[in-house]
């Protein structure tokens, strides 16, 4: 029967003091006696105190009352199923049903970040406000979800991922209902801040699977949760849509609150309680100055950063642009069919995890970056020099921004998870910043250009930063130590990927070494993190 109560955690250090810890036997009696000699002495009387002003043993009673109660009221909060219970020697495995289901966590989390956008006029019209006003909502919103991933993610690597992340979902659900209820367009934006703030669930879930998956599938495992990021960011829009066109528009708030319980319920009931990546603790403060350390003293990490900056700008340009070039002659599509257009990024988020397990797996991040930024580039010059008249430019544009999109961003998380295992979340938040400041400069240059040049001026800036984004690919190698170099050489394929031989139970790995036991990357990472 399964053991009730706190769940059980890695002991990393041991809690009795060494003048506790008996060497001999006479010792040990001689303890024993002193204790019950403690036990026997008189007890004081209620109102009595000590010499030192102190509260006198009934009173001490009392305290220990007080903390039996907190304690049962903590056992009560932190109970969890058994199959949660984290156990060093034989821990819960990471099977393909916990990636879905934290793709399914990302999905309907990062969607908060994006119902708003489609009903900016409905939330102006109710609250009596101008578009203008209404716009701040969608602000406050992705600003707070900035301000977020960098003060909440870099949590991620002192607090244990189970309660810390339950605790986002649950907060971030509670104060939605505000934004259901609330008639004051202050407290609405207020609340969208605040909910922004918290949800950052998402970049949380990813460097655990990327600390979870064996390093030979890693790129397969994250582009699944990738895959469910991508199309939250483009189900919440058309979802918001529709559903706001044929019902009252508080309803996708509300549809969005009862999603958050669902996935607060179902990770309550199936996520591990994984420990601590830095159980002995770290300053909050120190925290927040490795981020920009580590950009300045990992290479591959300021790399990686450069090459998501310019591909983010490129993403959010192109889908900035494209709602006015359907509007406008010779397409002057609806509102809803321009909304259809945001499905296009279905076709990359099916085929990502399957191109991940068959080709990035096998493949040098670096390699697949590559291929990607080349898919991206062929895309935008079919859509800057075809969009103006045909719209099968854009669509295939699309296609192919996503599809060479995800396939970086998925190699690129692959590589950086592996600098530094216990600052994996730091990691990704100085990743995350350089996609967001991306985002931002997209938007803002891509409108600009098309304002004063038109599809083909915001196109052919998009050709330009996709073409520096490949020199910083080429600018440093795969296998390079430092900033700038190609020392180690060049290889397309992986070499450290193992190979089971059939019909025996050892592991062989591509560059020809043998292991007699059988792969069990996670598992064994774990263990050691425990003995630590």
């Amino acid at each position: 029967m399964a053991p009730t109560g706190r769940p059980r955690t890695p002991n990393y250090s041991s809690s009795t003091p060494i003048e506790s810890q008996s060497s001999t036997p006479g010792t040990a009696i001689a303890s024993g006696k002193t204790q019950c000699e403690k036990e026997k002495a008189p007890v004081p009387p209620v109102d009595s105190q000590d010499s030192d002003g102190s509260l006198s043993a009934r009173g001490g009673s009392i305290q220990e009352g007080k903390e039996s109660w907190k304690t049962r009221l903590y056992d009560w909060i932190n109970w969890m199923p058994a199959r949660c219970r984290w156990d060093t020697e034989t821990p819960p495995p990471f099977t393909m049903g916990l990636n879905i289901l934290y793709a399914f966590a990302a999905l309907f989390t990062v969607s908060n970040l994006y119902y708003n956008q489609p009903i900016l006029n409905k939330i102006a019209e109710e609250f009596n406000v101008s578009f203008e006003e209404s716009s701040t909502v969608a602000t406050l919103m992705q600003s707070g979800y900035a301000g977020g991933l960098l003060l909440i993610c870099p949590l991620g690597d002192i607090f244990r991922r189970r309660p810390f992340i339950l605790s986002l979902i649950a907060f971030t659900a509670t104060m939605w209902l505000g934004l259901c209820l609330t008639s004051s367009f202050p407290a609405f934006q207020a609340l969208s801040f605040i909910c922004g703030f918290t949800t950052v669930t998402p970049q949380l879930l990813l460097p655990l699977v990327g600390d979870l998956a064996p390093a030979h599938r890693r790129a397969t495992y994250l582009s699944v949760v990738v895959s469910g990021l991508m199309l939250g960011m483009l189900v919440a829009r058309l979802l918001a849509g529709i559903i706001a066109n044929y019902t009252d528009w508080r309803n996708i708030y509300w549809f969005s609150f009862g999603v958050q319980y669902i996935i607060l319920a179902a990770l309550w009931a199936f996520m591990p309680d994984y420990p601590s990546k830095n159980p002995q603790g770290i300053n909050y403060f120190k925290v927040l100055g490795t981020i920009f350390h580590l950009m300045f003293t990992e290479p591959l990490l300021l790399q990686t950063c450069g090459i998501a900056l310019f591909g983010a700008a490129v993403f959010t340009s192109f889908w900035t642009t494209l709602t006015f070039l359907l509007a406008l002659p010779p397409y002057e599509y609806n509102s809803l069919v321009i909304g259809f257009f945001s499905l296009i990024g279905i076709v990359a988020v099916v085929g990502g995890p399957i191109y991940s397990r068959l080709v990035v797996d096998k493949l040098i991040p670096l390699v697949s970056v590559i291929i990607g930024q080349v898919a991206v580039l062929i895309g935008v010059l079919i859509g800057t020099l075809v969009g103006t008249w045909n719209v099968a430019g854009p669509v295939l544009q699309a296609i192919a921004i996503d599809i060479g999109l995800q396939t970086s961003q998925t190699a690129n998380r692959s590589a950086i998870y592996g600098i530094r295992p216990t600052a994996q979340n730091r990691i990704n938040t100085a990743y995350m910043l350089s996609v967001f400041c991306g985002q931002l400069m997209g938007t803002s240059v891509g409108n600009k250009l098309f304002a004063n040049r038109g599809w083909e001026g915001s196109g052919w800036c998009s050709f330009g930063l996709t073409i520096a984004s490949l020199l910083i690919c080429v600018v440093r190698g795969p296998k390079e130590t430092r900033w700038v170099g190609w020392r180690g050489g060049w290889g397309w394929r992986r070499t450290d990927l193992p190979l089971e031989k059939k019909g025996q139970g050892d592991i062989e790995s591509a560059s020809g070494e043998t292991s007699d036991a059988p792969l069990r990357t996670h598992e064994i990472s774990t263990q050691d993190e425990g003995k630590k």
